[in-house]
């Protein structure tokens, strides 16, 4: 699905990144972790052509994402809410969305059905506009926007920050239900037990370098713990 070769990215003469290979099979639920500044974001960001990189090259479904539009149709993507259109409303949003992958009205809305428990009577028929929304709130109608349409990828960055408990597993529940059908996920995120417990491949992204891509085994929240205990201590050493 992803092939990645020699990806480079720096600012201002500083590496942010540096990933001579990696490839993400179709069906995978990947989860990225690592602390902040450690290149998470910016990764995602070359992975949709939001930036460009320096050297190297990004594949999805064997189409260059920076030199071709292909890819876009089956990929599916929420980064942050400077994304979402304030002034439309929740329904708005999502029938335009919706409407960009070839959908009607009456298909969206049979969509959107499948999202109830997650939305937990919030995010429709609120008769407010988007950027009146709670952060959590927003973040859910992005990331449903970026679920609709039947994407083969999708690419979350955080999806659990903001989120209430509740609403949490309701999403967990959704990812995986999703998978189960085929769906590749890229999730970028800061909590450790929740990619441990739902993401079947675990990449560490650390100063930019990718050092761990192990599959998930029972002992993979403890280690992703001990790695960033040890980490941590190390840092304070310094």
């Amino acid at each position: 699905m992803i092939e990645i070769e020699e990806l480079i990215k720096s600012y201002n003469k500083s590496f942010v990144l540096n990933i001579p290979k990696l490839k993400i099979n179709a069906g995978e639920l990947i989860g990225i972790v690592g602390n902040n500044g450690a290149g998470k974001t910016t990764l995602l960001s070359l992975l949709v052509d939001l930036i460009l990189p320096d050297n190297g090259l990004i594949l999805n479904k064997k189409k260059n994402v920076h030199g071709s539009d292909n890819w876009k149709g089956h990929t599916g993507v929420f980064i942050d809410e400077r994304f979402i259109i304030g002034y439309l409303t929740a329904e708005e949003y999502l029938f335009f969305i919706g409407g960009l992958r070839g959908m009607n009205k009456l298909e969206i809305n049979n969509s959107l059905t499948s999202f109830s428990l997650f939305f937990n009577n919030e995010i429709l028929s609120q008769r407010k506009y988007l950027r009146d929304f709670s952060k959590g709130n927003l973040k859910k109608v992005g990331i449903v926007g970026a679920m609709i349409g039947n994407p083969e990828l999708i690419i979350l960055d955080e999806p659990f920050a903001n989120l209430d408990p509740s609403s949490q597993i309701e999403l967990c529940k959704v990812i995986a239900e999703l998978s189960l059908k085929g769906v590749t996920f890229i999730i970028s995120s800061h909590t450790l037990n929740m990619v441990a417990d739902l993401c079947s491949r675990i990449l560490i992204l650390e100063k930019g370098n990718l050092s761990y891509d192990k599959k998930k085994t029972e002992k993979t929240l403890s280690v992703l713990e001990e790695y960033f205990t040890n980490m941590k201590k190390v840092n304070e050493n310094i």
